[in-house]
């Protein structure tokens, strides 16, 4: 903790409180990412066995990194989200075209995850330098 000063209220690291609210929020986010990614990876990979779409596996493998970076409070776990949401909205639109009504149930939750996670953005640790 080179670069961590101790306050009373904790460690802080770069200026930002790494406990407290903001951990418990990035904690839960990862954990609820978690759970929706499982369900998604398994559901996946029970529709490729009946010959359907790899999205869903694929999605929810993305939603279970994310997570698992979430939980280490890495900040690599934006750019690889905007990646899984980026591809989301390919497939998106590869699968109904410019219905925008048929958008909605697919990119809406994807959206609001990728708002939660720059919203617990300042709890993540900087990348070092080596």
């Amino acid at each position: 903790m080179a670069d961590a000063t101790f306050h009373k209220s904790g460690w802080i690291r770069a200026g930002i409180p790494r406990t407290g609210g903001w951990r418990i929020a990035t904690i839960v986010l990862a954990v609820v990412l978690g759970l929706f990614g499982i369900a998604l990876l398994l559901g996946g990979i029970w529709l490729i066995a009946l010959g359907g779409s790899w999205y869903y596996a694929l999605a929810g493998a993305g939603l279970c990194i994310t997570a698992w970076l979430l939980a280490r409070q890495r900040r690599a776990a934006l750019p690889f989200y905007v990646i899984v949401w980026l591809l989301t909205v390919v497939w998106a639109f590869w699968e109904v075209g410019t219905d925008w009504w048929a958008q909605v149930p697919r990119l809406v939750a994807p959206t609001v995850v990728l708002v939660l996670i720059l919203l617990v953005l300042p709890a993540l640790g900087r990348a070092r330098n080596r």
